[in-house]
């Protein structure tokens, strides 16, 4: 009869070692998922106006966003683009990662990826004090920023917002319209898809946001002025 041979005391003891260390991990990182889905809900109130974030519908870190610009350099630009959250997100220097889908004339969006240039702004990453609304809020500024020394994703951009206004304005206005004729283009696998019915609802529900306590006491007159106002902005 064949014996199975004997396990040696220091491979029982290799075993043993390495199941905490696998249990802790997962535990972690079902800690870290935790934390995501809490910054999610977070947003459903603290969102910056204008800014839509929807998950994608296979992957907890991987989000589905659009920007609607009301005034500034970018008035009326609809881009769209992609947040991506590292395996490791909420740990030290883990930034997000953002990438337009829309192409983007600014100092802070690199011309040939799309993506956004985090670190500029955020050279570390404190998961105490940086969250996703922290990131939106940035994507949001880079639309009505009127100073970008730290901005290094396009030169050029950059250089001419600095030097040469109005050649900018021009370059930045093709982007917008460009933006405007693909809003209706969308992605595969997208979850933010626009249809116009839906992009008239969108621009609604953030101008009242943005202008009365209670939408529900607002009168047909009083959205109409908004509307009014918003296009002449």
């Amino acid at each position: 009869m064949s014996k199975t041979p004997a396990k040696s005391p220091g491979a029982r003891g290799s075993l043993k070692a390495r199941s905490p260390i696998a249990s802790e991990e997962e535990r972690e990182q079902a800690l870290r998922d935790y934390k995501v889905t809490i910054e999610y809900k977070h947003l459903k109130s603290h969102a910056p106006g204008g800014v839509y974030l929807i998950p994608s519908m296979n992957d907890l870190r991987h989000f589905f966003g659009i920007i609607f610009v009301r005034r500034g350099h970018f008035t009326n630009g609809i881009f769209k683009f992609q947040l991506r959250l590292p395996p490791r997100y909420n740990d030290a220097n883990m930034w997000p990662e953002i990438t337009f889908s829309s192409h983007v004339f600014n100092p802070y969006v690199d011309p040939k990826t799309g993506q956004l240039d985090i670190k500029s702004t955020y050279p570390s990453w404190d998961p105490t004090r940086h969250y996703l609304v922290t990131v939106l809020t940035f994507l949001k500024k880079i639309f009505y920023a009127k100073t970008v020394k730290d901005a290094s994703a396009n030169p050029e951009a950059k250089t001419l917002m600095e030097t040469e206004p109005n050649e900018y304005q021009k370059r930045v206005d093709a982007c917008v319209r460009e933006s405007q004729k693909a809003v209706f283009v969308n992605e595969t696998g997208s979850t933010t898809k626009v249809t116009d019915e839906q992009l008239a609802h969108r621009v609604l529900i953030d101008l009242l946001k943005q202008n009365v306590q209670d939408p529900a006491q607002v009168s047909k007159a009083a959205i109409l002025s908004m509307i009014d106002h918003a296009s002449k902005v």
